[in-house]
């Protein structure tokens, strides 16, 4: 109620501060044409000008907001795999018989372009990942991910996440392996259709995560150098890769 009462209260002011200045402007000159004149041309005017803030400057504004929005989610999502990603994609890595083959793809450097990016993208939309769950490995993943569940349910509850829509399905989808193996008591004692269930499971979460991983390595190279380089030197996919600094 306040706020209306303000806004009414400068509405008010600017339209008699207009007729105060129209007023005086014809007690000088006596001049009734000009003003209408002048009062007629701005009117015209006005539709043109509102055009002008409401489609370019808004844009604007809501371009500057968006990219804004777009910098804090990227921080969200380097916390996820500095937390969680980077870990959960070397341990899908044992699961999947041809990651070291593909693995040689994604040993990226500081001299990657753009096209590199796209290339190894590509790939991953054609390459058929192999995946294969192991009992012990299954335990594993349930001990890593069930401690991961409060993070991940923080992350969920970010409201910028509806302006990354690849990222919720990230997230949703680990969330969704989460619960299906913190709700089998014993990993050991599967039947084989639910083994196979499961490995859909982590197929899933296993592709959308490395085409997310990507992104967010391209989007490091592109504006974080620094970030970058420490990516790099602890990439999942590198058995070679070492967090120290080798000349």
């Amino acid at each position: 109620m306040k706020r209306k009462n303000w806004l009414a209260t400068l509405a008010l002011s600017f339209l008699l501060s207009s007729i105060v200045i129209y007023y005086i402007h014809f007690s000088i000159f006596h001049d009734s044409y000009f003003i209408f004149k002048y009062l007629v041309a701005q009117l015209g005017f006005l539709p043109l000008s509102t055009l002008l803030v409401t489609l370019v400057l808004n844009q604007l504004m809501g371009k500057r907001d968006k990219n804004v929005r777009m910098q804090k989610l990227n921080m969200v999502i380097g916390a996820f795999y500095s937390d969680v990603g980077t870990d959960l994609l070397q341990v899908f890595a044992a699961f999947d018989h041809e990651s070291e083959q593909f693995g040689q793809e994604l040993r990226m450097n500081s001299s990657w372009k753009s096209t590199d990016f796209d290339r190894v993208k590509k790939q991953l939309l054609e390459i058929k990942l192999d995946v294969k769950t192991d009992k012990s490995h299954l335990v594993d993943l349930k001990s890593f991910l069930t401690t991961k569940r409060s993070h991940l349910l923080r992350m969920m509850e970010n409201p910028n996440l509806l302006e990354h829509e690849s990222f919720s399905n990230l997230l949703l989808a680990v969330f969704h392996l989460t619960e299906e193996l913190d709700r089998r008591v014993d990993l050991s004692k599967l039947p084989a259709s639910d083994y196979a269930h499961l490995r859909g499971d982590i197929k899933r979460v296993y592709v959308i995560l490395i085409a997310q991983w990507l992104d967010y390595m391209q989007h490091l190279h592109k504006s974080y150098p620094y970030l970058f380089s420490l990516a790099i030197r602890t990439n999942p996919f590198n058995p070679e890769a070492s967090v120290e600094v080798i000349e």
